[in-house]
This record gives structure tokens, sequence and C-alpha cells, in this order.
């Protein structure tokens, strides 16, 4: 067995050493998983909902010990891994109604009665990504495990940590043993297994999109299915008759929230050209005011990057074009890169249309509602996005025509666990959250019955 030393980002200094998983022991920890599944499966629907209600009450007595650890181990700030722990509190209770809820149907047929059941596909594989640990985590266990599907998790080798307590709260609270198993180790070894074993019967992905498609290209080998949630490049859209103030000072939270390691960043701005010089204007002195602190500092607003690797990546980036302006960052150990604010020369920068994934945003004019909608669609992903307007009808419009799965007018709003999460053409496949996600981790039977 292999280890694998887990640092703070902020300071550099090693935090502990992980275990990482073998194969050969992935394989015995899917086996014990798919051995849970028929004993979990036939729990009785309320029980199974009081024992999910019952774990969201052990990670609620446990939110500041989750959030410490998130600060430490992903250089979250302190408000954010707070929500974020909150975050699989409120996913196990929202998702403890559906094992009372997992409704069939009986459509109307000649010569008897036809009825539909929703039933469990097994064990479930869910791969995390290091950007959100814990909430990603708990929006496909959740509805997995309401579902009555046994659950095998790997959290990314950057930030095993909060999944790893997360595995031992579940036992606390009462699940039965192999009914949650965490196994942490690397996409290469534990995930890829989760896509070839034959008892996993579904998987899902946060990541790249290119690490993406080798999962769903793998899956299809066995007709598995996968949830793919991937990359983003997405669009705020701010019009000349907006509220300047309020969109230029929303905007920076938008992009540089978790230092802009988020799908759903709004990392291109596009701004009606009557207006782009006095946003601009506006736009500056919110990102120099940006509080950039350690993140266990409480007034922090913006952390470190996870690691120095995505800090090379993203300074790449950054030395390739001239910036206007950047807010604050620390000096001293830790990989730091300040909010910063490029002026785009035309669509074809490789910082206007490729997925930066740090605290990095560009800005560019448009001339009409036509020509942003056509600029937000100009990329291959459609995950989210922003449009800041006064007027309602131009708001639908704008918000009907932008290929995006997720889309705020005059906000950027976060994702909510009681409604559905996904993306257009490469940012994803399916979606998470939202009243149907427990319908996706099951199998709909048809049974007709003869008169």
């Amino acid at each position: 067995m292999t280890a694998f030393t887990v640092v703070n980002p902020a300071t550099e200094q090693p935090l502990t050493d992980v275990e990482l998983a073998s194969v050969e022991q992935t394989d015995a920890l899917i086996e014990r998983a798919h051995e849970a599944f028929p004993a979990w499966r036939a729990v009785a629907p309320g029980e199974r909902a009081a024992l999910l209600r019952r774990f969201a009450g052990v990670v609620d007595a446990h939110i500041e010990e989750l959030a410490e650890i998130e600060v430490r181990n992903a250089g979250h700030t302190w408000g954010n891994a707070t929500w974020e722990a909150g975050n699989v509190r409120d996913c196990l209770n929202y998702y403890s109604a559906a094992p009372e809820r997992l409704f069939g149907r009986q459509i109307p047929v000649p010569g008897g009665v036809d009825i539909t059941f929703h039933e469990p596909l097994g064990v479930v594989g869910v791969i995390a990504p290091w950007n959100f640990p814990m909430p990603i985590m708990a929006w496909g266990m959740a509805p997995a495990l309401a579902a009555g599907n046994t659950v095998v998790l790997k959290p990314a080798e950057l930030t095993p940590l909060t999944a790893m307590r997360i595995g031992e709260l579940a036992l606390e609270a009462g699940l039965p043993e192999g009914v949650l198993t965490v196994v942490p180790g690397k996409g290469s070894v534990v995930g890829q297994r989760f896509v070839t074993h034959p008892l996993v019967r579904k998987v899902c992905f946060t990541g790249s999109t290119s690490v993406g498609k080798g999962v769903m290209a793998g899956c299809a080998e066995q007709v598995k299915r996968c949830t793919l949630e991937l990359g983003g490049k997405s669009a705020n859209v701010v019009f000349a008759d907006a509220d300047l103030a309020a969109a230029a000072a929303a905007a920076p939270y938008a992009v540089f929230d978790n230092a802009g390691q988020d799908c759903c960043a709004r990392s291109r701005i596009l701004v009606e050209r009557p207006a782009y010089d006095e946003f601009l204007g506006l736009l500056e002195p919110a990102v120099k005011g940006m509080a950039v602190l350690d993140p266990s500092d409480k007034g922090s607003q913006m952390g470190p990057l996870i690691s120095q690797a995505q800090k090379d990546v993203v300074q790449g980036y950054v030395d390739e074009v001239d910036v206007a302006f950047t807010g604050p960052a620390p000096d001293g150990p830790g990989f730091w890169v300040p909010p910063t604010v490029v002026l785009a020369d035309s669509t074809e920068q490789r910082i206007w249309r490729e997925e930066v994934f740090g605290p990095v945003v560009a800005v560019l004019p448009f001339d009409d509602e036509a020509d942003a909608v056509a600029m937000a669609n100009d990329t291959d992903y459609g995950l989210s996005g922003s449009i800041f307007t006064g007027d309602v009808g131009k708001a639908l419009r704008v918000a009907r025509g932008v290929q995006a799965g997720n889309l705020s007018v005059n906000s950027h709003s976060a994702v909510r666990y009681w409604t559905p999460f996904g993306g257009y053409k490469q940012s994803g496949l399916g979606r998470e959250l939202g009243p149907d996600a427990p319908n996706a981790f099951t199998e709909e039977k048809n049974v007709f019955i003869a008169h």
C-alpha cells in the first residue's frame, strides 16, 4: 500500500499521510458494498429515512470539526467550509424524504392493470473532486442511499480528509457496514476500477471534461450508467440597463469564490458597449477590496489554490496576457494567485476560451442582445451563467437563448440542493440534485397484471 501526503495549501505544510487503496483492496470494498446491498435495499422506507435523518444529525453535530478540516485540507475560507459541511447535512435531510416517496405509476391499459416500480441499481461509485469535496460527495451519496443503493466513494487524492471523517460519522449514525464506503486512492486505480468493475452499476464523476470522456467511454463497455459534471466557461452578461453598481459589486464573488476553482465560475464577463467603461470603473475597487487572507481567518473572502501544480497552470494563463488590475494576495508560503482581471482582445484568446480554474476573469464588450447570446454560446461548455438587466423580458429571452443548464438573473445564484443541477454540451451528462435525483439511481420496472 502506498501513502499520499496531504498538504495545507495556505502554508505548504504537510498535514498527514493517507494510505491509498490498491486495485485488490478496491475490489474487496466493492464486493463488501455488493454484499451489503440486499439488506440495505430491504430496509423499510421509513426506517431508511430515519437512518438518513440520523446521519444528517450526526453531521450537524460535527459542522465546525468538518469545516476546520476543510480549511486546512482544501484552503477553503471558514465561511465556505462551514456552508459546505452544512450542505452535506441539508442534502441528507432533503433526501431522507425520498424513500417514502419513490412513487411508481398506474398506467391505464386494456385487459389488466399496469404499474411501475423504481428499484435501486446496486453499488454506486461516486468520484468526488478536490474543489468541493464535501458538497459533491453529498450530491451523489445522499440520493443514491435514499433510493436503496450502497455507495463506494473515492475522494480526490489532494482532499480526502472530510470524506474519510464523514464515512466514520455514517457508521456512528447507525448506517450498516458496507452501505457507505470511502476509498481513498488514485483516480487511475480506484476511480478506474469503479468504471471497470462489473458490480458497480453507476458512476457519478465530477472533474475535468477530458477525464469525464474517459469515464463515459469506460462505462460504455458495460452499458453502465454515468452522471458527469464537468468543466465550464460561464458567461456573466451585463446589459447597459442593469444596476451597474450591483453587477460590479457581485462580479468578483461569481468568479473568485473558492479562488476560481469552481466549474460554475462566471469567468467571462460580457458588458454592453455603452456601459463598458463605467462597469470597469466600478469593478476595480470591488476586486481590490477583496479580503484575500489565510482561510483560517474568519474574515477571509478568498483562499489559495489547491496546489503548486494548479498555481503553475493558472499563472501560465496570466503570463500570456496583459493584466488590467488585480486584488491583494498574501506574501510568503501558500499557493496564492491574486484576483486578476484581464481585458480580452478577442474571443479567440486562450484566456477567453479555456477553463483556467483559478481567480482570473476576462472582460469583453458586446453590441446588442443577439451579440451577447452568440458570444455566451461560443464555447464548448454550458454549465452556468448570469444575466444582469432591468428588463424582465430581455432577461427571459437571453436566459432561453443561452445554452447552459443553470442561469441566474441579477444574481450569481449558488447551487441549491432542491433544484436540478447539470450542464449542456461538454459540461456534463445528466442532472444532479432536485426532487428527481433519486430516480436517477433506480431502474424503472413495468409490470402488467392481466384481469
